[in-house]
């Protein structure tokens, strides 16, 4: 599986931005979907994730109530809509497939290239 993440760029905190992240292969459904960040001298951090049926969404506590994953099979293609961004979440983000349902990082077999994500006060 390739993924190809995109949709980053600078908004204005309060603001919105969607990502998206196209994947390559015929297995896309077979995959549970996730979001990490990583921002600038800290470690990469889990944002949310997504069943390979869509049905299941699990989030950060940081995120919850402001992010929403998605995803179109049809499409190959997962979605992170964010809204009310804050300055904090200013990082790079990348998207990344797992077999199992999981918040860890160490378990999802491929990554995106990551987009960033620049939220000003």
């Amino acid at each position: 599986v390739q993924l190809q993440a995109s949709g980053g760029g600078l908004v204005q905190a309060g603001g919105s931005l969607r990502l998206s992240c196209a994947a390559s292969g015929r297995t896309f459904s077979r995959y549970a979907l996730g979001w990490f960040r990583q921002a600038p001298g800290k470690e990469r951090a889990f944002v949310a994730t997504i069943t390979g049926t869509g049905v299941t969404t699990y989030y950060a506590d940081s995120v919850k109530g402001r992010f929403t994953i998605s995803r179109d099979n049809a499409k190959n293609t997962v979605y992170l809509q964010m809204n009310s961004l804050k300055p904090e979440d200013t990082a790079v983000y990348y998207c990344a497939a797992s077999t199992p349902f999981t918040r860890t990082a160490t378990q999802y077999d491929y990554w995106g290239q990551g987009t960033q994500v620049t939220v000003s006060s």
